[in-house]
């Protein structure tokens, strides 16, 4: 399906709308419609609390028409606070990063290039020298189309004791 016309809508920290927090929490709803019995997936609106509480933090909504499809966001990882380094052994220089947290699309959209689309918007341009992000490794598709941008995967992490053990990808910026 090719969509209709997609409007990137630009999000930052202290300036969001009203009504945002839920329209994140509607998009991750019907993209995880499948996979909402589980704890760890039922906890991102905490995850949303955290992030759009970041210094930075930064978020790109696709809309079709007036109906948001999906959405990119993340915030620059605070300095000494870069966990992946753990996995690059010497750490590139210099090492500022975005902390890419999600990107994620409405199923009636994906496969439309709707997903490359935010995931520039979000990431180009920015002044942080990496961008880092984790992904599902049982979802070898999905890694396969953050290699095809430019990520690499660098090792494995378990941020927290419920959650799925990711892959750790890092993609140079400048």
């Amino acid at each position: 399906m090719e969509p209709n016309v997609i409007d990137l809508r630009h999000y930052q920290c202290g300036k969001l709308p009203k009504g945002f927090r839920q329209l994140l929490i509607d998009v991750h709803a019907d993209a995880y419609a499948d996979e909402m019995d589980d704890e760890f997936t039922q906890r991102f609106p905490w995850f949303v609390d955290h992030w759009t509480g970041l210094e930075g933090f930064a978020c790109v909504v696709a809309y079709d028409g007036d109906e948001p499809i999906g959405f990119a966001y993340g915030a620059p990882l605070a300095a000494g606070r870069e966990w992946w380094r753990e996995h690059i052994d010497p750490a590139p220089e210099p090492s500022t990063t975005f902390g890419f947290s999600e990107l994620m699309v409405r199923p009636h959209w994906r496969k439309t290039g709707v997903s490359a689309q935010l995931q520039s918007a979000l990431i180009d341009g920015r002044p942080e020298a990496l961008a880092v992000l984790l992904v599902d490794p049982d979802h070898p598709k999905v890694q396969r189309l953050y290699e095809s941008w430019g990520y690499r995967q660098v090792g494995f992490r378990q941020p927290f004791a419920d959650s799925p053990r990711y892959a750790v990808m890092v993609r140079t910026l400048r």
